[in-house]
């Protein structure tokens, strides 16, 4: 085998398993007698010029000496991440947290003149881990201004030149959206009172991690969002909405982008579309617009809670934190730059936001605030950024539901609650936002969302914590002993109540990629979902096995539990379509390739979290590539 070959299997393993620290590690121990003598700045431009409030790469090159044994020292680069970098001038700019080089790197690294195996995993973290380059962005004020680079005590300045007529390192947008609409919207009042300060860090693309409108580049196309990043619109948007009971109101705000991007983009780590969000409890008290008592926040399917109010206890989530709050009412929180989970402001071990200082810990970042109009950032670290609602119901929702010719959504199915509680009046729903780039299907509207630790406890199925909040919040939390809480809804047009027009029962054909809804019929059973056209189907899975693994596979997700052996590789799923759940479904296993057995152990369903489990035993020694297709067919 090559040392490409070697070098792809041991990144993909190395990232799929989340051990990149391990291997960082590894590749420091081979260089633990390096010496750093010297460090050189690599620009993107070139002569280092941009224009006012615009950015540029900068790649911090570290050159040293490895020490060896009965020899001369080896002199080179060395495959170390640098130092902070730093604007020397007052109010010269801003520096990002550091990422991985994105261009061709230069090279001229020296060798350690270890084993065979030090020297891949010294190439692998060079090419893979460490991360060199920062972004700076230019002030307004043009003039030349000083950076700073310290390693490991040896320092380095560099100049850059911020001119008007610099190269444009930004392409020119082409779509602007103008006022919009808000006499229909019953509880837009509620929803600007409390509406969020988001600080949004920013990263390597600034503009992925602006917040927008699903369709910035002027259509409802899901899969060519990643492409059109650029030119689509930097104007800025939160979705918002509102479920009502008789003690408390429910908002929920989600805050879109057209990537989640990373600098190690390796095992579905990146993905087309992305769509993260809170939502608040508000109680009523005699006021106009109540008391905030709990905000809960989405990151990475995971659920996080906050109150400022005694009497509150953990249930199946912990208290993880105060609410911070911009001018009295509005909730402040963190998003992080790439992959966009959103977490408390003051929750230290996540948010890289400083709420007293107005700065970004890390590197840079954007604060938006509600104005009622959609501006644009001025740069990668501007502050106080105006953003509009828009209301999920009209803009999403009645896509998801009812429009036979939409290339929005995927993955239609329908709602199963758990803890007998109502169902959507909509037969189903699109759950995933329809992307192919880098991933597919991964970003989700609030009905798609599920938190990990109430589902694996079977507390809130997949949807339940946006679409029942009332609910969910009694789960997640304890309440104060004297504080009322109703479960019944007077308001909430996504499980059908309330709603003067709501979306009736349908009955729909799904085909891949393109889902499509058919005219409107009577019946909600969950067996009307799948008609004659889809009575059967099929997901196969590939991946290298070393012994003992379940794989749990739901909808169009697989995830290993590695009972026994080494760590799963390469692996990938294909299939017909999402898997269904329900009575009367009958599921068989076929192995296509690899040792030992395959079979089906546990069936979807809803009291599973419509997971499909199935397990490989491989009892030979060493891994081998395993391939097994199970088809299911409804009776």
């Amino acid at each position: 085998m090559n040392t490409a070959v070697l070098l792809i299997l041991a990144a993909s393993c190395v990232f799929a398993q989340d051990f990149s620290g391990i291997l960082a590690g590894a590749s420091r121990q081979t260089e633990r007698n390096a010496k750093v003598t010297g460090l050189r700045f690599n620009c993107v431009p070139a002569d280092c010029k941009v224009r006012p409030y615009e950015s540029i790469v900068i790649q911090v090159l570290v050159d040293g000496e490895i020490a060896v044994a009965n020899g001369d020292p080896r002199k080179g680069r060395l495959r170390r991440a640098p130092g902070a970098m730093k604007v020397v001038d007052k109010d010269g700019g801003w520096v990002s947290k550091v990422f991985k080089f994105p261009g061709a790197d230069p090279g001229g690294y020296a060798e350690s003149g270890g084993s065979a195996l030090g020297s891949i995993l010294q190439r692998v973290a060079g090419d893979f881990i460490v991360q060199d380059s920062f972004l700076y962005t230019a002030p307004e004020k043009t003039g030349s201004y000083k950076l700073e680079n310290d390693t490991e005590g040896v320092k380095a300045e560099l100049t850059v030149t911020v001119d008007s007529n610099a190269a444009s390192q930004k392409k020119p947008e082409e779509f602007n959206f103008g006022a919009e609409d808000k006499s229909k919207e019953p509880y837009r009042a509620l929803a600007e009172r409390y509406a969020p300060m988001f600080a949004q860090e920013t990263w390597f693309q600034p503009k992925s991690d602006f917040p927008t409108r699903f369709d910035f580049d002027s259509d409802w196309t899901g899969d060519n969002n990643w492409d059109n990043m650029e030119k689509g619109t930097s104007q800025a948007y939160i979705y918002y909405a509102v479920m009502e009971t008789s003690t408390h109101w429910f908002l929920i705000y989600n805050a879109f982008h057209p990537r989640d991007y990373s600098d190690k983009c390796v095992a579905g780590s990146c993905h087309e579309n992305d769509n993260e969000g809170l939502i608040l409890t508000i109680q009523k008290d005699g006021s106009e617009f109540g008391k905030l008592l709990t905000m809960e926040t989405l990151a990475h399917n995971n659920v996080y809670s906050y109150t400022n109010e005694r009497g509150f206890s953990r249930g199946q989530h912990n208290i993880d934190g105060k609410i911070d709050l911009y001018e009295k009412t509005h909730p402040i929180v963190f998003v992080e730059s790439g992959g966009h989970g959103i977490y408390g402001a003051s929750m230290t071990s996540h948010s890289r936001y400083n709420v007293s200082k107005d700065e970004f810990t890390g590197g840079t970042g954007v604060t938006f605030i509600y104005k009622g109009s959609a501006d644009r950032p001025k740069h990668a670290n501007d502050r106080k950024v105006g953003y509009e609602l828009l209301p999920i119901l009209t803009h999403w929702w009645a896509r998801a539901t009812n429009d036979q010719n939409q290339r929005m959504f995927d993955e239609f199915g329908p709602y199963e609650p758990f803890g007998n509680r109502p169902r959507a009046k909509a037969a189903i729903m699109g759950k995933t936002f329809l992307g192919r780039k880098e991933s597919s299907n991964k970003a989700k509207p609030f009905w798609g969302w599920h938190d990990n630790n109430t589902l694996k406890a079977k507390v809130l199925n997949a949807g339940q914590w946006g679409l029942d909040p009332a609910y969910a919040i009694t789960q997640g939390l304890r309440f104060p002993a004297d504080m009322k809480v109703s479960l019944d809804y007077i308001y909430n047009p996504y499980l059908g109540i309330g709603e003067e027009n709501a979306a009736p029962a349908q009955t729909v054909v799904i085909t891949p990629g393109t889902p499509s809804v058919g005219a409107p019929g009577t019946s909600t059973d969950t067996a009307a979902i799948l008609p004659k056209e889809v009575k059967e189907g099929w997901v196969e899975v590939e991946a290298t096995v070393d012994a003992s693994v379940v794989f749990h596979l739901w909808e169009k997700d697989v995830t290993p539990e590695v009972l026994a052996g080494g760590p799963v590789k390469d692996q990938k799923i294909s299939s017909s379509g999402p898997i269904p759940s329900g009575a009367g479904i009958t599921w068989s296993v076929t192995k296509k390739t690899g040792r030992g057995t395959v079979k089906i152990v546990e069936e979807p369903s809803a009291s599973n979290g419509n997971t499909l489990k199935v397990r490989v035993d491989d009892s030979k020694g060493g891994a081998d590539r395993h391939v097994f297709r199970v088809t299911w067919k409804r009776q």
